[in-house]
């Protein structure tokens, strides 16, 4: 019989899967297997952004895709991808709101910026390889 704690676990593994697939599939589908790492690194440089980032980021995101998916330290992961959702919120800004337009508008990336956030708030549930470690400031809190 299901409770509510199971269906919270559920929603939670279910939110950080498809986070780490997106992540997975945008880094090695779409970056590696679609623009090349060349050619990736000659966008980021396009932003005025260092080639070099291009690499650190591709790399970033399949780790932290893995471990999503994996539910490896899973609340941190999320946290530390942020940044690179904030990122490409920031690249997609000028196209306008609908990720249809013309170059992806910023609403997808806002999203998944959303998603990573919530993720780490609400934490891994329950079925993960390795729980994330809490913070002391989280985790008095749960004493109570």
């Amino acid at each position: 019989m299901l409770d509510e704690r199971t269906l919270q676990d559920v929603g939670a593994a279910l939110l950080r899967i498809a986070l780490g697939v997106v992540f997975l599939a945008h880094s090695a589908l779409l970056k590696l297997a679609i623009y090349g790492m060349p050619g990736t690194a000659q966008f980021f440089e396009s932003l005025g952004l260092p080639g070099v980032l291009a690499y650190i980021v591709v790399c970033t995101e399949i780790l932290g895709g893995s471990m999503l998916i994996l539910g490896v330290q899973a609340r941190w992961v999320a946290l530390a991808l942020t940044p690179i959702l904030i990122g490409a919120t920031w690249t997609h800004w000028p196209n306008g709101w609908l990720f249809t337009a013309a170059n992806g508008g910023w609403e997808y990336p806002a999203y998944l910026t959303v998603m990573a956030v919530a993720c780490f708030l609400i934490g891994e549930g329950r079925f993960v390889l390795v729980r994330s470690h809490p913070l002391p400031a989280l985790d008095a809190g749960a004493a109570r």
